[in-house]
C-alpha cells in the first residue's frame, strides 16, 4: 500500500523541473543561497522533505541543476553579429541580463564548476559560437570569453545589495545615501564628500557599458586582420 500523503501535499503533481523552479524562485527573491535549504524549499512547495530526496539526493544536486538552467537558458540575439565589437558588446550585455535575472547564479558562479552539457551549450559553446562568427577564434575566443563572463560577474556581486544605483524607484535611498556620505569627517573623507551627490548612482547601467566598450576598444585593436 502507498504512503499516505499529508493533507497539502502536492507531491503527485511534483517534478524535478518544479523544484528547480521553486528553488531559484527562493535564492533569486533573497539573493542569498544559505537562505535556501531543503526544509524550506519543501515547504514552499507543500511537500514532505523527504519526498524531494526522490529527485535530488541533497541540496548540491539542487544547486548543481539550478546552475544548469540558468547558464543552459542564457538568451542571446537571434541575430548574430559579424563585427568583433559587435559581438563583443552584445555577449557582455547578455550575460549581465542573464546573472540580473536570477541574481544566485553570481554565488553558484563563484562557488560551483558547472560540467553538464546543458549549461556548456547555453552559456560557453553558444557564446563562442558567436565570437566565431565574428571572426574571434582560438586562444583569443578563449580570453574573450573569460574577460565578459568574469566582468558581468563582478559587476553583478558589486550591484546585487547596492539597489539604489540602478532602480528607477530608488530616489529615496540614493538620498539618504548621499546623506551618508555627506555626513562623513571631511578632513578624512575629503573626496568622498566632494562626490557624495554623485556616488550613490553607483553601480548604474552607463557604468557597466564604459568598462565594456573600454575593453573592447583595446581588444578589438589588438585582434588579428581578418582575411
Amino acid at each position: 500500500m502507498p504512503p499516505r500523503r499529508r493533507r497539502g501535499d502536492d507531491s503527485s503533481a511534483l517534478t524535478a523541473d518544479r523544484i528547480v523552479d521553486a528553488a531559484l524562485a527562493i535564492a533569486d527573491h533573497e539573493a542569498d543561497l544559505d537562505r535556501l535549504t531543503v526544509r524550506r524549499l519543501a515547504a514552499n512547495l507543500e511537500v514532505g522533505v523527504m519526498t524531494l530526496y526522490g529527485y535530488f539526493r541533497n541540496k548540491d544536486e539542487i544547486l548543481d541543476a539550478m546552475g544548469d538552467r540558468i547558464l543552459g537558458s542564457m538568451a542571446l540575439p537571434d541575430e548574430i553579429d559579424t563585427e568583433p565589437a559587435d559581438a563583443l558588446r552584445t555577449l557582455g550585455h547578455a550575460f549581465l541580463h542573464m546573472m540580473r535575472e536570477h541574481p544566485s547564479v553570481v554565488r553558484l558562479l563563484a562557488t560551483r564548476v558547472t560540467d553538464s552539457p546543458a549549461a556548456l551549450v547555453g552559456a560557453m559553446e553558444g557564446v563562442l559560437h558567436r565570437l566565431a562568427a565574428a571572426g574571434i577564434t582560438g586562444p583569443a575566443a578563449v580570453r574573450c570569453y573569460g574577460f565578459l563572463i568574469t566582468y558581468a560577474l563582478g559587476f553583478s556581486a558589486y550591484e546585487t545589495p547596492r539597489t539604489w544605483g540602478r532602480a528607477e524607484d530608488a530616489a529615496e535611498a540614493r538620498r539618504r545615501r548621499s546623506h551618508f556620505y555627506a555626513g562623513l569627517d571631511r578632513e578624512q573623507f575629503p573626496e568622498t564628500v566632494g562626490l557624495a551627490a554623485d556616488l550613490p548612482s553607483l553601480p548604474t547601467d552607463d557604468q557597466f557599458a564604459d568598462g565594456l566598450d573600454a575593453w573592447i576598444a583595446g581588444t578589438v585593436a589588438r585582434l588579428p586582420t581578418r582575411a
